[in-house]
């Protein structure tokens, strides 16, 4: 069977492609906007996707049109969990990556009607009612190929997940390169023949080869180490998402200690062209202070969400006078006739666990 696939977020073009059919491969050709998919105009005549006749997904060497091969995609994971050291593809942002260790996490889809058990409140103030049933959800810490990092710096941030430099100094704050966390719908795994497939510092410093083990790499003891240490700043535990006319908002909260990271995901899921143009935060705190906050764009930028280019990710922080609070916002957006509407933030909490979590001091391995 020809293998499948649908255009939309390959390093600006290839996406997420029909789970019901085999897929092998894509090639890539670098363009004027980045690396862009080379499709046959034939399509499948099983499902009428674009026909690929390669049998191995390719690479471009950034200093011209050369293709290289990068490996062959295996079949989805349907059931159970992907491995460590399984190599992926992000199917939106289209990044090339490795898994390091699984996260489980609660989400909470406002888009889903719940029954009435086992839903979580709104909280006070916040827009809307209705309970959210929390399901859970596998998501998985990984690190992205730093050669990909240029092609897709305008649409996900590359250096999204940060740590308190001094817990006694909540200003302080830096960041590791190249670590996301990507839900399990997001993986399109494939396989390599290379030792070090993927380029990154920690790679090999997290990771051995391992001919006789599926996928052929190992954590090894600096990684098993650093995720024990660094676990309850890393942990991802809640997810919160809701859609407004075809824009769906994706809220990740973490405690630092002293202060909180969020990391937000917009996704066009329609065909219509918009723009983000403002934002609009309510901040409540457990001291009983409410806080507003306007702003143009989000962390400098009024990104454009597409067909071509749907998604963008970033994230930020936030700091609170009590040691629990909420958050909850809207988005402007405007479509290419100059018209706007609201796109809602599912409100979320934060939760600082002081009882269980000593405050972090930085990362270390």
């Amino acid at each position: 069977m020809a293998a499948c696939a649908i255009r939309r977020g390959f390093l600006t073009t290839v996406s997420k492609y029909n789970k019901k059919h085999t897929h092998r491969i894509l090639s890539i050709i670098e363009g004027s906007s980045g690396l862009e998919a080379k499709r046959p105009r034939l399509p499948c005549l099983a499902c009428g996707l674009p026909n690929i006749q390669q049998t191995r997904f390719m690479s471009s060497r950034p200093e011209g049109k050369v293709l290289e091969t990068v490996g062959v995609f295996e079949a989805l994971k349907q059931h159970g969990k992907y491995e460590t050291g399984q190599l992926f593809l992000h199917s939106v942002f289209g990044y090339r990556g490795i898994v390091l260790f699984p996260w489980h996490a609660r989400i909470y889809d406002r888009d889903v009607i719940p029954p009435m058990s086992d839903s979580k409140p709104e909280p006070p103030g916040s827009h809307g009612s209705k309970e959210v049933k929390g399901k859970t959800h596998t998501y998985y810490q990984v690190l992205i190929d730093t050669r990909d990092c240029p092609h897709i710096s305008q649409r996900s941030q590359t250096e999204a997940v940060t740590f308190l430099a001094n817990h006694d100094d909540s200003r302080a704050l830096y960041a590791i390169p190249g670590l996301d966390y990507v839900s399990h719908e997001d993986i399109l795994p494939y396989n390599s023949t290379e030792q070090v497939p993927i380029q990154h510092e920690l790679f090999e410093r997290f990771l051995m080869f391992n001919p006789d083990k599926t996928p052929p790499f190992s954590a090894r003891d600096t990684l098993k180490a650093w995720q024990e240490k660094n676990h309850p700043w890393l942990e991802l535990s809640d997810v919160h998402r809701e859609t407004t006319e075809n824009i769906r908002v994706t809220v990740i909260p973490f405690y630092m200690g002293m202060r909180w990271r969020y990391c937000i995901r917009l996704e066009n899921m329609g065909s219509e062209v918009v723009q983000l143009r403002e934002r609009h935060w309510r901040i409540f705190s457990l001291s009983g202070t409410l806080e507003t906050v306007r702003g143009r764009g989000v962390v400098g930028r009024e990104p454009v969400l597409s067909k071509e280019q749907p998604a963008f990710q970033y994230s930020s922080h936030v700091s609170l006078q009590a040691p629990s609070g909420h958050m909850w916002g809207t988005f402007r957006i405007e479509r290419t006739d100059g018209s706007h509407f609201d796109v809602r933030i599912p409100p979320f909490s934060l939760e600082s666990n002081k009882d269980d979590k000593a405050p972090p001091a930085g990362y270390t391995f």
